[in-house]
């Protein structure tokens, strides 16, 4: 493989996911992009965001009802997806190891890892719903 070349607005858009919390769509990631870079396209930013997924330097969370997000946090992971609002919350404290032994136990092939999304009502929703 080819030696990636630096470029400054991918590592712009690394930065920006890795200073965040709240899992932005690339929409979001490009509007904060363009005050550094004002002449970015948004499909450069499309591309950056697919090239360093590829490169397992940030994860992407693909929606089934929604764009898809990113996460700076290339470490494996799981996540909670709110079904009022949509927020997304990082689960850091899975027992992902004792999972895959436990699934690779039960398979025919290599498990190499694991990423579980949980849905629910986040705290917020829960307490304006009444729920909580």
């Amino acid at each position: 493989m080819a030696t990636l070349k630096y470029s400054r607005q991918r590592e712009s858009i690394k930065t920006n996911l890795m200073q965040r919390k709240d899992h932005p769509t690339a929409d979001m990631v490009y509007s904060d992009i363009r005050i550094e870079y004002p002449n970015i396209s948004l499909g450069t930013v499309y591309r950056n965001l697919a090239l360093l997924t590829e490169l397992g330097e940030i994860q992407k969370i693909s929606s089934i009802d929604g764009p898809d997000r990113y996460d700076g946090q290339a470490k494996p992971h799981n996540h909670f997806v709110c079904k009022k609002c949509g927020k997304i919350v990082d689960v850091m404290n899975t027992p992902m190891d004792s999972l895959m032994k436990s699934m690779s136990s039960d398979f025919e092939g290599l498990v190499e890892e694991c990423n579980i999304t949980f849905y629910g009502v986040c705290k917020e929703c829960a307490q304006k719903e009444g729920l909580i």
